[in-house]
């Protein structure tokens, strides 16, 4: 059994963050003393570190709680699911502020220093064994199973619309 002060040290966080984690009903200890020390046990540090675990990925603690309040995997999927595309819709908008920065700084080799391009992920495509037919049937699967992250990828590299279209396979 740990006191709060040994389970922070243990997993590197501050004693009130533990005891911020009790009030808002996501952590409890597994008994008190008489003195009214707090104890925790196996499973609380257990269920404490996925929550430190949690919190690095960037989830909310309501979300956390719902994932290890043990609804069904699909639930729990679903959640980590969402904060994915909530992460990617952040990124989108970053990279959305730099292009801004950058208009405004008039230097777009800023820009270009820190994306990877159509030409670049072509150049990584080769590296890596691909042939032009290769990257067709590889774009082709891609569209299949995941056509709108597809549609983001091609423009997170900077393609004209009607490049995209074609190497999703649509007419232009």
């Amino acid at each position: 059994m740990l006191t709060v002060t040994e389970l922070a040290r243990h997993c590197g966080i501050s004693r009130a963050t533990i005891l911020y984690y009790e009030r808002e009903g996501i952590l409890a200890p597994t008994r008190r003393s008489d003195n009214g020390y707090r104890w925790y046990g196996k499973n609380e540090t257990r269920r404490l570190e996925a929550i430190v675990a949690y919190r690095s990925y960037g989830l909310s603690l309501n979300d956390i709680k719902r994932l290890l309040d043990g609804q069904n995997s699909s639930s729990q999927s679903r959640i980590l699911e969402d904060h994915f595309y909530q992460l990617e819709s952040e990124i989108h908008k970053l990279k959305e502020q730099q292009r801004a920065i950058v208009a405004l700084l008039k230097e777009p080799n800023l820009l270009k220093d820190q994306m990877v391009t159509k030409n670049r992920w072509v150049e990584i495509m080769r590296a890596a064994g691909f042939d032009e037919a290769s990257m067709l049937a590889w774009h082709h699967k891609f569209e299949e199973m995941e056509p709108e992250q597809h549609q983001r990828f091609l423009e997170s590299l900077g393609m004209k619309p009607e490049e995209i279209k074609s190497t999703r396979g649509f007419k232009a």
